[in-house]
């Protein structure tokens, strides 16, 4: 055999080996781990409603579209782990700086009829607590709906469940995450 055909055979076998790899390692060596730490959730599009403020005003869910929402469901009286939950949101929020701050918004929904202490309320400004969101509860996906934290997409997708007990730092970089990639929200 000429020196020309055994070149041309390992440059043909050179171009040819890191596709044959890739493809095996793509369709029979998934990665054992996401990027994401919430659970990603088919997306579905959250039903167009209008809810009470717990103070007496109103608003629309679609006020709140172009952001991120995190968003939250418990009882008025609010027990630990309801509050832990508000503190999580609100910190979440707070890491993502000064510059995302107007990006993510906070929702808790009252699951009741009754209202949340004023105290309760003070500690958490700037965030929008609803009742009246029957619908919008049969939309979420988790049992209860109250044991976890949501995340809304700019464009009214319901589309991340966090787990009960979130590790912050994964709810923070989830978030990082989406904002940067993000040119909706």
């Amino acid at each position: 055999m000429s020196q020309a055909p055994k070149t041309l055979i390992l440059l043909a076998a050179a171009a040819i080996v890191p596709v044959v790899a890739a493809f095996a390692w793509y369709f029979f060596l998934p990665p054992l781990s996401h990027m994401n730490y919430g659970e990603l959730i088919a997306p579905r599009r959250l039903p167009e409603l209008r809810f009470a403020l717990h103070d007496g005003g109103a608003l629309n869910l679609s006020d709140l579209r172009g952001r991120w929402i995190l968003l939250s469901a418990d009882a008025s009286a609010c027990d630990d782990y309801c509050r832990h939950k508000l503190y999580l949101m609100r910190q979440v929020r707070a890491a993502q700086g000064v510059s995302n701050l107007n990006r993510v918004e906070r929702l808790w929904i009252l699951t009741d009829g009754g209202s949340p202490s004023p105290e309760l309320i003070a500690d958490y400004p700037g965030m929008r607590v609803v009742r009246g969101a029957q619908g919008l509860m049969a939309s979420l996906p988790g049992d209860p709906h109250t044991a976890h934290i949501y995340l809304v997409d700019p464009m009214g997708n319901l589309m991340l469940k966090f787990p009960r007990n979130p590790e912050p730092t994964g709810m923070i970089h989830d978030l990082q995450r989406l904002l940067r990639v993000s040119r909706i929200g």
